[in-house]
């Protein structure tokens, strides 16, 4: 904190305990690129010159643009507020979208293009230019519901906005890195112990935890060989180093105009998605104790991913969830410029992959399996106590989610999910004769945001006695199931993914429709009743 004449308080830029927050942050961000450099020379066969020229740049320019802004934004609010412990909110690549756009716009668009006969240079040509124009449909969507957003945030109770996140956070965060950390028990326990001194037991060791965990955990990830020397992978990876100047593609994006249409029930949902759930994280920051604009902070958001777009990236950024969790590791503003910088650095310079090639994520995944749990206690803290049923209503989507996440990735390590053994009903019998009803979680899965908010801001209601507020989240719930933006999916040869159409999802939205009724039935006769004195409840 500095202190200038006449009391006027204004917060540092970099405190130590920022470098903790990088590391996380930064951690988060890594993982993404590594996914983005995977996935699109793997499954795209793109060459290196549009990945390391045109992809990678372009990410590192919304990186830069948006924790700059998010930086300034929290420096800002310390001035105004008068206080030295704002914590900037957490920024990066966006990971559903990430997955969203190489599977169901990319891949699509250049099987299609090698069917047609097209060479597999063309045809990753055209894969990209679809990517961006996805990613710039996305970012038109986040803009504009950044001034309509904050009604929704004074519309929904705290444990719809929270438990959401919730469930993302104890599943695809926290089960996920628990079960990495168990499958390389003696690299990744010294780095959770740690971190769990550090945060939760308050030891001061003589270097920051995070730091700390990532040392240990890389030299024991070398000194046990999880990771070995290959003087071939290494000859790989140094290959694409080299500086590269971002440029402008709009002409790319002109050509590649009529994607926008082809996709749109794919960018659609994708950018709403990453709209409620920056929302969400933006309630989460305020419950937290740090409380932003929402319509500059969500509209850069937006801006974000039109400019990771405009110059070459398909991969939208949003805010990430997490923000409680730097908080509580004493982050403040700096960790945020920071990771924008390095990040930046890492992806104008190729040197990503030299970067993965010596620090496993091993050694750094118990600073984000830390952050899952702070999201998931905050739901619970940082609502009513009696509020605690919508929180777990609102936990089920996400843990059904991961569930078929599971499923499906089990299917594949068995041979299934490809075009000589695809996907098909066919699975359903088998599942089901274990008493495992797998349908209802490719349900939940798809929109697992909305039916997550709907859900626990439903039982918010229904616990208040607010029976008509309730009536009115359901029907919400029946309208978007109806259109396909919940619930309804279609079978491709390796997935379940969403199915948007009039009518798509007509049995969730049947039964939607019928809880409404029951709801305004309830309005209509009960007379609410006075809640009890005691929050406790017996068993």
């Amino acid at each position: 904190m500095t202190t200038i004449p006449g009391g006027t308080i204004r917060p540092h830029w970099f405190v130590r305990r920022d470098l903790d927050g990088f590391f996380g942050l930064a951690l988060n961000n890594f993982v993404q690129i590594l996914v983005i450099v995977g996935l699109t020379q793997g499954v795209l066969q793109f060459p290196a010159e549009l990945v390391y020229g045109r992809i990678l740049p372009g990410s590192a320019l919304s990186l830069i643009v948006g924790n700059a802004y998010y930086s300034w934004l929290a420096y800002k609010q310390g001035c105004a507020e008068q206080r030295d412990d704002i914590t900037a909110l957490p920024y990066g690549i966006n990971t559903v979208s990430l997955f969203a756009y190489i599977f169901l716009v990319m891949l699509p668009v250049r099987l299609q293009a090698i069917a047609n006969g097209a060479s597999s240079e063309q045809a990753a040509e055209l894969a990209w230019q679809a990517g961006i124009v996805a990613c710039l449909g996305s970012g038109i969507i986040e803009l504009g519901g950044a001034w309509v957003a904050d009604y929704l945030r004074r519309f929904a109770p705290r444990a719809a906005l929270l438990s959401t996140l919730a469930g993302i956070a104890l599943s695809f965060i926290s089960l996920g890195f628990i079960l990495r950390t168990y499958a390389h028990p003696v690299v990744a326990f010294l780095p959770l112990g740690i971190i769990l001194l550090t945060y939760y037991g308050k030891v001061n060791f003589p270097v920051p935890g995070g730091l700390l965990a990532i040392i240990s955990g890389t030299i024991l990830a070398w000194g046990t060989g999880l990771l070995s020397w290959d003087g071939g992978q290494l000859t790989s990876v140094i290959a694409p180093i080299q500086f590269y100047i971002p440029k402008l593609w709009l002409g790319s994006l002109w050509e590649a105009r009529t994607e926008l249409i082809s996709y749109f029930s794919i960018i659609l949902p994708m950018g709403l998605f990453s709209l409620i759930g920056s929302l969400q994280n933006l309630e989460s920051a305020e419950a937290a104790g740090d409380k932003f604009p929402a319509t500059p902070a969500l509209a850069v958001d937006g801006i974000g991913t039109l400019v990771a777009a405009f110059f070459g990236s398909c991969f939208p950024t949003t805010i990430y969830i997490g923000h409680p969790g730097w908080k509580d590791m004493g982050a403040r503003i700096g960790y945020s410029w920071l990771n924008g910088l390095i990040m930046g650095i890492f992806c104008l310079t190729g040197t990503i992959g030299l970067l993965n090639y010596f620090i496993p994520v091993d050694s750094s995944m118990a600073i984000v399996l830390w952050i899952g749990i702070v999201i998931v206690t905050q739901s619970f803290t940082a609502t009513p106590l009696h509020h605690a049923p919508a929180v777990v209503m609102g936990l089920l989507p996400g843990i059904a989610a991961w569930g078929a996440l599971i499923a499906k990735n089990t299917l594949r390590a068995a041979g299934l999910g490809n075009p000589d053994a695809p996907f098909s009903e066919a699975l359903i019998p088998g599942f089901e004769a274990s008493d495992t009803f797998i349908t209802g979680a490719f349900a939940l899965e798809q929109g697992l945001i909305l039916s997550a908010m709907i859900l626990a801001a439903m039982t918010v209601h229904i616990i208040e006695q607010e029976f008509g507020k309730a009536a009115l989240w359901t029907l919400g719930a029946a309208v978007l199931s109806w259109l396909g933006l919940m619930h309804a999916y279609r079978w491709t040869p390796g997935d379940t993914v969403l199915q948007i159409g009039w009518g798509a999802g007509s049995t969730w939205a049947a039964g939607y429709l019928l809880l409404t009724i029951l709801l305004v039935y309830v309005q209509w006769t009960h007379k609410k009743q006075p809640q009890a004195e005691t929050e406790e409840v017996e068993i």
